[in-house]
């Protein structure tokens, strides 16, 4: 992989596209700042080589132009904060003020521009808008993996305008580097818990991990599917009745690969989808009428646990339940806490980034697995085996 660690940027003004796509609450401050804080060592990097920065993000998905609730300078005192240094802002991120301020920074600056998504051309990658970008800079630097699946124009259609001079940040190293820990170089055994609500999401990830994994965990809504396609009864619970054929074949397949696919035996079932719902522990296949699954029961979070603990490495994509709800939060917990001990007896983990990244969080593991990844969408496209456009535009010369 080209790395920012091959090259030295004094005097470089450097172009970075980052993902500080980051929640706000209503005073807009910041409730979770680790994808900004994963940038740092590449920042800190460029500038202590003594370069200067011009930092490129999205934040949300403004419809309609710029919008204030969008607006990036709401990051600004924090980043500035986190590097120790003002930060210069660009109210428009192709306008006269950015091309102004860019033109006007020496080795040690900041400048951060205002949302891309503002401008359309963005995300349809128009090569004008991502010229007018590129005219600001000398070399480009793509640290946002989050972003790495979209072929816009500041995350792919950019990178044509810097030949030899563009390279990974170390978030986009460290996100393909861990990747390819579970992927392509696995210790055994493999372990991918796969979770959330639709089995249309995930189908493409499970098949490619039928290749490569020796269990598979199955949880969340997607899991009653599955036990409908094999005549369970599920009551009210979450099912796509077009796809259980294609619950039928994952089984089938897995079955003649040796690939061990754990269902959640017993759930936690609800008689409506509510915090203060009445709640029972059940069979998974004989849920009653006007009752659903919204977490896995008290034996699953045993048999879970136990393949885990036996596990060398761990994939974990999608929660087990509807963990934002207390009442239906312990089998996601008890999946974070077995990862967590399995971690802290040797086994590599990577945590894959949206949901699951959430639920980490939100019980206190943080630190406690190998990786969380900062980007959920791109990851998944990565496992599913396809070329991420944020990738291919820095590799492919």
């Amino acid at each position: 992989m080209i790395t920012i660690d091959q090259f030295n940027f004094k005097g470089e003004k450097v172009l970075i596209r980052v993902d500080f796509n980051v929640p706000l609450d209503v005073d807009f401050n910041i409730t979770d700042d680790s994808r900004i804080t994963a940038t740092l060592p590449t920042l800190n990097k460029i500038l202590g080589d003594g370069g200067s920065v011009i930092l490129m993000s999205h934040l949300g998905r403004p419809k309609t132009g710029p919008e204030d609730k969008y607006s990036l300078r709401h990051i600004l005192s924090h980043l500035s904060e986190l590097l120790g240094k003002n930060i210069k802002f660009a109210t428009d991120c192709i306008g006269a003020d950015a091309v102004e301020l860019a033109a006007g920074l020496v080795g040690g600056d900041v400048l951060l521009l205002e949302n891309l998504r503002f401008y359309k051309e963005e995300e349809k990658g128009d090569r004008d808008f991502a010229q007018k970008l590129a005219s600001m800079g000398t070399f480009y630097v793509n640290d946002a993996f989050g972003t790495a699946h979209r072929a816009h124009a500041s995350t792919a259609i950019i990178a044509d305008f810097f030949p030899g001079k563009k390279a990974f940040g170390y978030v986009m190293a460290r996100e393909v580097e861990n990747a390819n820990k579970v992927m392509k170089a696995p210790q055994r055994p493999l372990t991918a818990i796969v979770g959330g609500a639709k089995v249309s999401d995930k189908i493409l990830i499970v098949e490619n991990l039928l290749e490569v994994a020796d269990h598979i965990i199955i949880g969340g809504g997607m899991a009653y599917t599955f036990f409908k396609a094999q005549g369970g009864e599920i009551g009210n619970s979450l099912c796509e009745d077009e796809r259980l054929q294609t619950c039928r074949e994952i089984l089938e397949k897995a079955k003649a690969k040796g690939v061990a696919i754990h269902l959640p035996s017993d759930s936690v079932i609800a008689d409506k989808f509510a915090a203060d719902a009445n709640t029972q522990n059940c069979n998974s296949n004989a849920i009653p009428s006007g009752w659903m699954g919204l977490d896995v029961g008290v034996s699953a979070c045993d048999d879970f646990k136990n393949v885990l603990l036996n596990s060398k490495t761990i994939l974990w994509n999608g929660p087990m339940g509807v963990f934002e709800m207390d009442a239906f939060s312990k089998g996601t917990k008890t999946v974070a806490e077995a990862v967590a001990e399995s971690t802290q007896n040797g086994a590599f983990s990577l945590i894959g980034g949206g949901d699951s990244a959430a639920a980490v969080h939100k019980f206190g593991f943080d630190d406690k697995v190998s990786y969380v990844s900062t980007g959920g969408g791109a990851l998944l496209e990565y496992f599913e085996g396809k070329t991420l456009p944020g990738i291919a535009a820095i590799v492919e010369g």
